[in-house]
């Protein structure tokens, strides 16, 4: 069972700042998962991804999560 990202703009679309294959990340674990994105989230959001949505397999487990900084 993989762990996929999904970058997307605020509206929820695909971003399309990434190039295809950084669109969807696959990781062994949830944990690596949200491991990869504590450590790169500043970087998705400079490159213009808005929020994340985790997949296990092809069921949603949460998300959109905005990468923005909380106010």
């Amino acid at each position: 069972m993989t762990w996929t990202w999904i970058y997307q703009n605020e509206d929820g679309s695909p971003s399309a700042s990434l190039p295809p294959e950084a669109v969807m990340t696959s990781f062994p674990t949830q944990a690596d998962a949200e491991e990869y994105i504590g450590q790169t989230w500043e970087e998705l959001l400079a490159g213009g991804v808005q929020a994340v949505t985790l997949y296990k397999a092809d069921h949603e487990v949460y998300g959109p999560m905005s990468l923005k900084p909380a106010e």
